[in-house]
Parts: structure tokens; C-alpha cells; sequence
């Protein structure tokens, strides 16, 4: 269309010129035949310069460069293909795996308490003491009772070895006197649980009871948290019962203190709660800088499924046609460059932004990201920039 163009402009102006260039008046042949001849003669010039001019717009062609075709500008990644896995968050909390209660054995009024909260204390460290002036008084009487017991007891002996008195009454006072002194040795022993001492090295966590306040039998005075060791659990659905065994590596979260750990799996419930259908899970982390404090909140990523070597692409980049074909773009070169293909794929399972390519691509290919909306097949692009892999 263009060359045609070109020669009708150009036919055009030859036309203008040879107009300009008429022979003045009296230069015509008057006469019928020497018209007919110039009009023959005239043919044949404009017949030679379309000739020439066809020649100069080819070689025009040919010398002129040609205007570069529009192409989309789009930046590329290259797929690649690695193991792929899938975690599921349960939310969990931060437990003492060792958290005990100092308590007294015996009732009284308390006539001491020690430690303050967030003191740490060591194993058999005196915590409190618990008056025991009724066990002193119980312990008067029955020693005062023993001496009398002790007392018959001689004389009866003394008379017996004389064969004097019946058998029985030597019975009785040896009797009595047994009877009180392991009496005495039992209240003696109630004298031994006055004081109340740590039952395992840790810190203070809470003081239950004051000095001048009454405790009784099994009541906790103080709590000990031992937090060198900790231990993460979680309520798991029962859902994930196969996905989780003991000693599976899990990831834990700790959003307030914005920190994340590794750990093993060191128990697994036994039975399924049937209120919320879940079992126990528990992770044990060591807490030697102690950051780590009981109930506080974290998370537990547990890995439900995995896949080796596959073809993974952002999940963001599959597009999808009207008949529910999944489709994405990648660089092809073409007889005129760079060109768009459109690919066909099938894809399987995704998280956090990627998904499994189960067909249509195998790694390596050139996958079209920025420009990818809004492309049509075999459509002409630029590559602005390509990154090594494809990002999640």
C-alpha cells in the first residue's frame, strides 16, 4: 500500500511538471497525425520515469530503515523447581514444664515468709515458718504423762520380778508406757514440718499467703516456676492426626517478642478431646535467657503436606480463561523476536503466595511477571529485567 501511495504522489507530480513544461503556443503540431505522434511520443516518457520511479522507491525500500514494530514492556523470572511444603498454624501458649507449689503440712499461723515475688530461690531454701505452740504444749503433756507411765511402769516391774502382782498389771503399765512415748515421738515429728522449704530451684512466681496468716494442711504458700526449660502446646484438630509424630521438627512464633524458634515434638496426646475434637501437642525449648515466660502466646506451624523437586510458580501470575482453563505467559522468541506464549497448565496444591505447576511447564522456562495482565498470545515484547527464579 505504501509503494502505491508512493507512485501516485509521484505520478502526480510528473503530471504537474509536464503540465508546467507544455510547449508555448505554435509549438503543437496543427495538423491530426502529428498530434497522434506526440501523444505516442508522450506515453512512452511517462511510461520510462514510472519505470525510474519504481526503481527509486525499491531502492528507497531497501536503504530506508524500517520502523520497529510497538512491543510490551514485561519483566520475566525464571521458574525453577525445589521441595515444596505446606505448614498449618495452631495457635498455643507458653508452658513451665516445671511449675510447683511450696505448701505446709500442717495447719498454723505463719509466723514467717521469706521470699518476694521474682526471687530466685534454690532447692531446700527455708520459705516460711508456721507456729507451732499447740504441738510444744501437746508435747509437755505427754512428756509429763510419760514420767507417771515410766514411774508405774518400774514399780510394776520391781514387783513382777518379786512375783508379786498379777501378770496383767505389768502388762498394762508397760503398755502405757509405750503407747505415750511413741506418742511423743509422733507429735515430736509434727514439730519437724514447721518449716516449709523450696521444693525445686526457680523463681518466685507468686506469694499466696502473708506473715501472720493462717495456712492449712495442702494450702500453697508459694509458687515456684523452674523457666530454664519450657515447653510450647498446642490443641492440634484431629484433622492433622497423621501429620503429626514425635519427634517432628515444627516452627514456632513468638509474635510479642518477635522471635522464631525451632523444635522437636516431645508428646503427643493420647486421646481426642471430645469437647473441641483436638489432641495435645507439645514442643520443649530450652530458656536459658529466660524470655520465654509462662502463658504467653505463640504459634505452631505444623507441616500437612510436602513434595519434592517440583515446579513452583507465584500463585499471583496464573490466570484463568472464561472455560476454566489456567493459563500463564512465558518468553518464546519468534521469527520477529520476543514474542509471548501462552501456556496451559495444571496445578496442584499452593501456600503462602505459591503454587505446584503439575503440567504445562517443566523449570527453566522464562515466566512472564510484570505486564503478564492484559497480554494476548504471540504478542510482541520487551524484557525490561530477569530475575534468576521465580519469587514467592
Amino acid at each position: 500500500m505504501r509503494k502505491v501511495k508512493n507512485l501516485s504522489i509521484l505520478f502526480a507530480m510528473i503530471l504537474v511538471i509536464a503540465s508546467c513544461q507544455s510547449p508555448a503556443t505554435g509549438e503543437w503540431p496543427v495538423d491530426l497525425a502529428g498530434k497522434k505522434a506526440m501523444i505516442t511520443t508522450k506515453k512512452a516518457e511517462i511510461k520510462a520515469i514510472k519505470a525510474d520511479i519504481e526503481k527509486l522507491v525499491a531502492e528507497v525500500e531497501v536503504l530506508e530503515p524500517k520502523p520497529e514494530k510497538s512491543r510490551k514492556l514485561v519483566t520475566t523470572s525464571e521458574i525453577a523447581r525445589k521441595d515444596f511444603q505446606r505448614f498449618v498454624e495452631i495457635q498455643s501458649s507458653v508452658q513451665s514444664d516445671n511449675s510447683v507449689m511450696a505448701t505446709s503440712e500442717t495447719g498454723g499461723r505463719l509466723l514467717s515468709v521469706t521470699p518476694i515475688e521474682g526471687q530466685y530461690v534454690k532447692k531446700g531454701q527455708l520459705l516460711a515458718n508456721v507456729d507451732m505452740e499447740s504441738v510444744d504444749k501437746q508435747i509437755a503433756e505427754l512428756e509429763k504423762s510419760l514420767e507417771l507411765a515410766v514411774e508405774v511402769y518400774d514399780r510394776q516391774s520391781r514387783l513382777w520380778d518379786q512375783n508379786i502382782g498379777s501378770e496383767i498389771q505389768f502388762l498394762q503399765a508397760k503398755n502405757g508406757k509405750e503407747r505415750l512415748e511413741k506418742s511423743l515421738e509422733s507429735v515430736r515429728f509434727q514439730l519437724t514440718k514447721a518449716n516449709v522449704y523450696a521444693p525445686i530451684s526457680g523463681v518466685v512466681d507468686k506469694v499466696f499467703l502473708k506473715t501472720g496468716e493462717l495456712a492449712g494442711p495442702g494450702m500453697p504458700i508459694v509458687q515456684i516456676l523452674n523457666t530454664s526449660k519450657v515447653k510450647v502446646v498446642a490443641d492440634v484438630p484431629e484433622i492433622y492426626l497423621r501429620s503429626v509424630k514425635k519427634g517432628q521438627t515444627v516452627r514456632i512464633t513468638i509474635p510479642a517478642l518477635e522471635k522464631e524458634l525451632n523444635g522437636r515434638v516431645s508428646l503427643l496426646g493420647t486421646s481426642i478431646n471430645p469437647a473441641n475434637r483436638t489432641f495435645s501437642v507439645e514442643v520443649n525449648l530450652s530458656n536459658s535467657g529466660g524470655l520465654l515466660k509462662p502463658n504467653l502466646l505463640a504459634n505452631m506451624y505444623i507441616s500437612d503436606y510436602a513434595e519434592k523437586d517440583v515446579v513452583m510458580i507465584p500463585l499471583e501470575m496464573v490466570q484463568e480463561e472464561v472455560g476454566g482453563k489456567s493459563y500463564v505467559f512465558v518468553v518464546e522468541e519468534g521469527q520477529e523476536g520476543t514474542m509471548a506464549k501462552k501456556e496451559y497448565i495444571e496445578t496442584g496444591e499452593s501456600f503462602e503466595g505459591e503454587i505446584i505447576v503439575t503440567k504445562g511447564l517443566k523449570g527453566g522456562e522464562k515466566l512472564i511477571i510484570k505486564g503478564a495482565r492484559g497480554l494476548t498470545a504471540n504478542e510482541l515484547i520487551k524484557i525490561e529485567n530477569t530475575s534468576t527464579e521465580t519469587n514467592g
